[in-house]
């Protein structure tokens, strides 16, 4: 019995891994006074937020601000964060901050004293702070974010420490931020890990590698050969194991295996690095597109940029998810990270969810862009090759990632050596920290900028254009050695009939997939040509698009809001005046072979689905009532849609469209508040200025799909409705509970109320 309870001992002993991470993202101080020096003066204006935070998000809409456009003219400006923290470690650990992104220009100090500096707002890094704390004591983090030097995107970029933050502690030998790279081929899993040592003295390791299926059992493990490690100095250690019959990461079945990466010194375990991962195959190729699994498939794409709305750049992750739901209702399977790497949070989704993922690293190099003229071109030569390598050490373990793009309509001269050089350093680059995957950048008008013809293109692994579809066939009918992808293209019909009929092209990634802040001139405040406004509600577009890329049958349709074919289109049978409205020009969206119109009962006609993909459209007279829209394959009614005549509005409707319940920053619950008529539809005609008031959670935000709205903060509890409904977004202050919520109309004596319990 003593020897059985010495052997446990041993075991457990050593079984413990040295590394510890601590989220640091609760309870920050936060000021925009620059009087606070290294982040240590007393100032006033220090309150508490939680991170991760964007500031600019909670100020005012102002033409004059400095971001302009394409900082949707929001604030930006400077601000300081702090934290105390304790400096909990060993005598042989190391003590390291990680950031997953800072919005921008960061400067992080600790006790005063400065830890590093990042320009780049997207991307993650990780500082070692051992040597400016002491063990035990109590240490003052401080971040200095610098947002001030605008215009700096064409896009809203939001400020502040944006993403999560996190404390880990480390034995001096272990495996540094995102220092292992798993790969996966013929039954072969590949190991390439950095092991740094940072103790006073050499030290011999080995690694130990145990892979685990989704229900957390083991499915493979392996060890690699002993190996010396100097002092002060790091390798890289490759390593491999086989599995047999794996489970396939795919679009439809997105399974994950989780890898463990032990750092041993003999018995004892000094460091462990877990990695979640899907095992798959890729393969662009030049005649018949992109692979996954040896099975052919497109990519139905759209471009995404960071934000969402009136949560700015601090998106929670039930937030991202709720979006990706609503994009993949539409048939969409790929994402583009526009234009730079995306937080964490919103790729770990992508691998869960089954989304094909082209990740970006700039929009400019050198030369600068309109409404930007003061962006990453001011830190492209000094920093490219630290970003870059961010870049992919970040995203090279997600199975969701199949290509890489080093630039989006770069406006550098191409034309050149110097040109060609700056892409061919980048993408060597890439290669030499991920050989899996390809290589390729957003050529922007590549006729005009001459790469079509001086051989630069045919440099580019698979080569990348935005929009003139007919550009890329011309240049792959005249290089059919190449493998070709849309970067970025329009909602157009000719598009989407080159990616359907052109075998060659890979995919394609719509200009955008969901309204964005910026890019947009006054009055306007948001981008707002896309599949979902800005809320997750679908526009007529995105209906379309589910008539292309959806495969169970469906129909849906829109109408144009004026009489006889005048307006904008939008999905209701309630038009703003019905003493005029009695033409109704109508669109039918479908997959089907057929589609019937009927209204009130009456039939309008059933037709063949135009073989051009585009919409089978009705004139109709218009009535009060009822239009229903039914879809048939092979004569066989398959699906249905209907829409009614909404009436009177009588009250305010709250109901839930998604999100989490919980208190974690990452869980939200996203309501819709809408005017309603008796029967709880939507009176899209009727718009009300609405007081929510909240029990049991925190109001975070409000926001409606107007993009003329800024005349209300995004904070604030009164908000107006649009086309009759607006969103908002709650988090509980506890798990469990219930969360009341009451909406008044603040617009009319007579006023309208709901509520509802969640």
């Amino acid at each position: 019995m003593k020897n059985y309870i010495l052997a446990l001992s041993f075991l457990i002993s050593y079984a413990v891994a040295a590394r510890e991470v601590r989220s640091l993202d609760n309870r920050w101080e936060f000021t925009l006074t620059e009087a606070a020096i290294d982040g240590l003066a007393d100032v006033e204006s220090w309150r508490t937020v939680d991170v991760p935070h964007d500031w600019s998000i909670e100020g005012e809409f102002d033409r004059s601000n400095p971001a302009g456009q394409g900082g949707a003219y929001l604030p930006a400006g400077k601000g300081w964060y702090r934290k105390t923290i304790k400096a909990d470690f060993g005598a042989d650990e190391r003590l390291f901050l990680e950031f997953d992104g800072v919005m921008a220009c960061s400067s992080v100090f600790v006790n005063g004293k400065l830890a590093g500096y990042r320009p780049n707002g997207y991307v993650g890094f990780t500082y070692d702070i051992t040597d400016l704390v002491s063990p035990g004591k109590d240490a003052t983090i401080a971040v200095h974010v610098d947002n001030s030097v605008q215009p700096a995107s064409r896009w809203y970029t939001g400020s502040g420490i944006n993403r999560h933050v996190r404390l880990v502690s480390k034995s001096s030998c272990h495996i540094p931020m995102n220092g292992a790279f798993v790969s996966f081929n013929d039954g072969k899993i590949g190991i390439k890990t950095t092991v740094a040592n940072m103790a006073q003295s050499s030290t011999k390791v080995s690694l130990q590698y145990i892979l685990k299926d989704a229900d957390g059992k083991t499915a493979a493990r392996g060890n690699s050969p002993a190996i010396q490690i100097e002092a002060g100095s790091q390798t890289e250690v490759s390593g491999s194991i086989d599995i047999k019959t794996p489970h396939l990461w795919s679009i439809d079945k997105p399974y994950l295996y989780t890898l463990e990466v032990s750092v041993m010194d003999g018995r004892k375990e000094l460091d462990k690095e877990t990695v979640t991962t899907g095992l798959r195959t890729i393969r662009f190729d030049n005649e018949k597109g992109f692979f996954l699994n040896g099975q052919n498939i497109k990519m139905y794409g759209v471009c995404l940029h960071s934000d969402a709305g009136a949560l700015g750049t601090a998106v929670p992750a039930s937030v991202w998810e709720y979006r990706l739901q609503q994009l993949r209702k539409l048939g969409v399977n790929a994402i583009r990270m526009a234009h730079n790497p995306a937080d964490p949070t919103l790729m770990d989704l992508c691998d869960r969810m089954g989304f094909l993922v082209m990740t970006e690293s700039f929009d400019t190099w050198n030369t600068p862009k309109n409404h930007a003229e003061k962006g990453y071109n001011l830190y492209f030569d000094e920093w490219w090759e630290a970003d870059t390598r961010a870049m992919v050490e970040q995203a090279r373990n997600h199975p969701s990632v199949v290509i890489y793009s080093v630039g989006n309509e770069i406006r550098d001269n191409l034309n050149n050596e110097q040109g060609f050089d700056k892409y061919r350093k980048q993408q060597d680059m890439v290669h030499s920290l991920d050989n899996t995957r390809p290589v390729t950048m957003a050529l922007f008008r590549p006729n005009s900028s001459g790469v079509y013809r001086n051989g630069f293109a045919e440099m580019m692994d698979v080569v990348g254009q935005n929009y003139r579809v007919d550009e890329l066939k011309a240049y792959h009918d005249a290089h059919p050695e190449k493998a070709i992808i849309g970067t970025e293209n329009t909602h157009d019909v000719q598009s989407w009939l080159m990616l359907r009929d052109d075998p060659s092209l890979s995919g394609q990634f719509l200009w955008a997939g969901i309204d964005y802040l910026g890019e947009a001139a006054w009055p306007q405040v948001m981008w707002s040509t896309s599949l979902l406004d800005v809320t997750g509600g679908v526009k007529p577009a995105g209906l379309q698009r589910a008539s292309w890329w959806t495969k169970e049958p469906m129909v849906a349709f829109a109408r144009h809001a004026d009489n006889n074919g005048a307006g904008a289109l939008v999905s209701d049978w309630t038009p703003a005046d019905m003493d005029t409205y009695d033409q109704a020009v109508i669109e039918v969206y479908s997959n089907c072979q057929e589609v019937d119109v009927w209204i009130n009962g009456e039939p309008q006609g059933r037709r063949p689905m135009p073989d051009n993909a585009r919409p089978a459209v009705y004139n109709v007279n218009y009535n009060q009532g009822i239009i229903s829209i039914r879809g048939y394959n092979d004569g066989v009614l398959v699906a249905k849609c209907d829409s009614v005549t909404v009436g009177d509005p009588t009250h305010i409707g709250i109901e839930k469209n998604g999100g989490k319940a919980g208190a974690g920053f990452d869980d939200v619950e996203i309501l819709s508040v809408f005017i309603a008529d008796a029967e709880g539809n939507i009176c899209p005609n009727y718009d009300r200025t609405i007081e929510l008031k909240v029990e049991g959670a925190q109001l975070i935000a409000v926001d409606n799909a107007d993009v003329l709205a800024h005349d209300t903060s995004h904070k604030s509890s009164v908000f107006n409705t649009y086309q009759g409904r607006m969103t908002a977004y709650i988090r509980r202050t506890s798990a469990t509970g219930k969360v009341t919520v009451t909406a008044t109309d603040c617009s009319s004596a007579a006023a309208l109320k709901g509520s509802a319990t969640f």
